[in-house]
Formats: C-alpha cells, sequence, structure tokens
C-alpha cells in the first residue's frame, strides 16, 4: 500500500512518505484547534449540532489549506503536497466552496470594504 502512494505521489523514500503523513497531522490539528475561536467569536457554539458541524466544516477547511501549504513549506513537503491533492475532484470542489465562503466571511468582518459586489 505504501508503494502505491510512492509511486501516485512521486516519492522515493519512505522518510518523505513519513513527513507528509506528519505534516497532515500537524495541519488537521492546528486547523481544529483554530477554528475554535472562530466559532466562539461568532457565537456558533450555541446552534444545534446540525447546523454547528457543517458550519465548522467550512470554517475548518480554508484554515487547514493554508496550513497545509505553510507546514509543508516548513517541512519541505510541499511539492508532494500539491501533487497530492491538485488531481483530486474533491479538493477542487471544497477550494472552490473555502474560497466563496472566505470571500463572504471577509466581506462580513470589513463590513463591505472588501469583495463589493
Amino acid at each position: 500500500m505504501f508503494e502505491n502512494l510512492k509511486k501516485k505521489w512521486g516519492i522515493e523514500t519512505s522518510f518523505q512518505l513519513i513527513i507528509i503523513f506528519i505534516v497532515f497531522a500537524i495541519t488537521g490539528s492546528v486547523a481544529a484547534k483554530m477554528s475554535n475561536p472562530i466559532t466562539v467569536y461568532f457565537n456558533l457554539d450555541t446552534l444545534p449540532g446540525l447546523f454547528y458541524w457543517p458550519i465548522r466544516i467550512l470554517i475548518v477547511f480554508p484554515v487547514y489549506q493554508i496550513l497545509l501549504v505553510w507546514f509543508g513549506f516548513v517541512f519541505g513537503a510541499l511539492v508532494s503536497i500539491i501533487t497530492f491533492q491538485k488531481d483530486k475532484f474533491i479538493f477542487n470542489f471544497f477550494l472552490k466552496m473555502s474560497i466563496m465562503f472566505s470571500k463572504k466571511l471577509i466581506k462580513l468582518l470589513s463590513f463591505g470594504l472588501f469583495f463589493k459586489n
């Protein structure tokens, strides 16, 4: 299984694969931790779970994408992470959704100064 991943991602050593797994683990943990203050600020934690979790995921995703590039750069795995995700349909779908959500959030927080229609 790991050989298939290494071949698909263009990785030569098992150490590079371990670094990529570490980058994904750290990025996911930090993105989840960083989204908590945002949900508290907007008082979203009082919403029922049916509404809270989809909104929380929409908040986590743009944060995760930014942190993924950052931690990939720090650990030297940036090329592998971009190669891994560039051919994924779901990545493109969530990327477009996160860009749209981020623009709306920035517009809301800046009282419409950015991204005017």
